[in-house]
Order: C-alpha cells, then sequence, then structure tokens
C-alpha cells in the first residue's frame, strides 16, 4: 500500500478556506467588516510570507463563530460550504484524489486549517482521515480559541502524521511510496521528508525549489 497526503488550501482548492471563512463572517455581518476583516487579511499575508503566528491567529479566527450557540455555527459552517466550499471543488481534483482512492493508497487531507472549518470539505472529498489544526474546547464544551496539542502547521504537519500513522499500528516507512502534495513553502519539512513530494499549483517561491530539485509540478487550476 502507498500513502498519499494532501494539503488543502491552495492544493486541492483553489481558495484559501480559512481565509475565506473569515470573509464570509464579514459578508453575514457576525464580525466588522472594516475592522476584522483587515486584519483576516493581515494574518493570511502574514501566511504567505512563512511569518505567521499560528495561535494567535486561531485565537482571531475562531473568535468570529466560537461564542455563538454551536447548532448556530454549525448552520452557518454548512451556509458557507454551499456559497463558496463545495463550488471551489474542481473536478481535476476530485479526479486527482479519486485515483489514488482507486490505486488502494491511504489517504490523508493534512491541514493548517482547524478542524472546524476543514471537517466538511474532507467529507466532501470523501477522505476519511483529516489531520488537522485542533481546537480546545473547556468542560462546557465550549471553544476557547486556543489550540489542542502540536498544531498540523509546518514542522508540526510530520508530527502530526507520523502520530496517526502510530494510531493506525504503521510508521512512514511501511509504505512503498508517500506522497506529498502541496503548494507552500510552508510546508517544506513534510515535502522534504516524503519519498515524493510534488509541487502543486506552487507558489513562485516551491516552484522554484521544485525547480532546484527535480521534484515534479502539477497545476490542478489555471
Amino acid at each position: 500500500m502507498n500513502l498519499t497526503l494532501f494539503d488543502l488550501d491552495g492544493t486541492l482548492i483553489p481558495v484559501d478556506s480559512d481565509h475565506s471563512f473569515g470573509a464570509f463572517m464579514v459578508e453575514v455581518g457576525w464580525v466588522d467588516g472594516a475592522v476584522w476583516g483587515a486584519r483576516n487579511d493581515e494574518f493570511f499575508a502574514q501566511y504567505n510570507a512563512g511569518t505567521l503566528n499560528l495561535a494567535a491567529y486561531v485565537d482571531f479566527a475562531t473568535s468570529a463563530w466560537r461564542g455563538r450557540p454551536l447548532d448556530e455555527a454549525l448552520a452557518m459552517r454548512e451556509r458557507f460550504m454551499a456559497q463558496i466550499g463545495r463550488p471551489a471543488l474542481r473536478p481535476e481534483a476530485m479526479a486527482l484524489v479519486e485515483k489514488h482512492r482507486a490505486a488502494g493508497d491511504l489517504i490523508a487531507l493534512v491541514t493548517a486549517t482547524n478542524e472546524f472549518v476543514t471537517a466538511p470539505f474532507a467529507e466532501a472529498f470523501g477522505i476519511e482521515h483529516l489531520i488537522a489544526v485542533q481546537l480546545e474546547r473547556d468542560a462546557q464544551g465550549r471553544y476557547t480559541g486556543a489550540i489542542r496539542g502540536v498544531p498540523s502547521f509546518r514542522e508540526g504537519k510530520i508530527a502530526r502524521v507520523d502520530d496517526w500513522l502510530r494510531g493506525l499500528g504503521a510508521q512512514s516507512r511501511d509504505f512503498e511510496r508517500v506522497t506529498f502534495y502541496s503548494d507552500s513553502t510552508n510546508d517544506l519539512p513534510l515535502l522534504e521528508r516524503v519519498s515524493h513530494p510534488v509541487a502543486t499549483n506552487p507558489s513562485p517561491t516551491l516552484a522554484q525549489i521544485a525547480t532546484e530539485r527535480g521534484w515534479p509540478q502539477l497545476q490542478l487550476f489555471a
């Protein structure tokens, strides 16, 4: 069996789900458009520049919805998926996932976006295993805005993948081929770890690195 790992934002979908969800929070009036929207854009720029403080961002991003009743937040998430999320599911990306599924690969979605936002995307792609940033809850089950455990971000993706595999009674070396698709230099630690890195819709910097190292490049989206 082979192991195939997919990043989500910019890789399987041509948008950033976390930033888009924040913009949606502005659109529906759950947060202040001018102040909150500008801060959301600032964090997104930091992510692209590789300077993001993930804990600060998660606290900020979840503040848009975590104070509301959970059923209300879940209903708004479904509205987001209907209007933004599912239209971003491109047939080329669906076909890529299906190719690996048909080959019998063990597949996981490995993303630095939190589990609340990304769970519906994993379901939409038919990917059973989601490795996302886990969110802390208090004794009453309310989201606190803090990260639980190791975040699946940069080097943390390696730790979380290894921990997930251990839970399955496996290690990465058990697989003949380990493939990781990603668009971002934030994912260089995991790209460098796997046997088959694929720069997918790569940023200019990642495209340059992939060219220098002879990694395959895949352009799913125009």
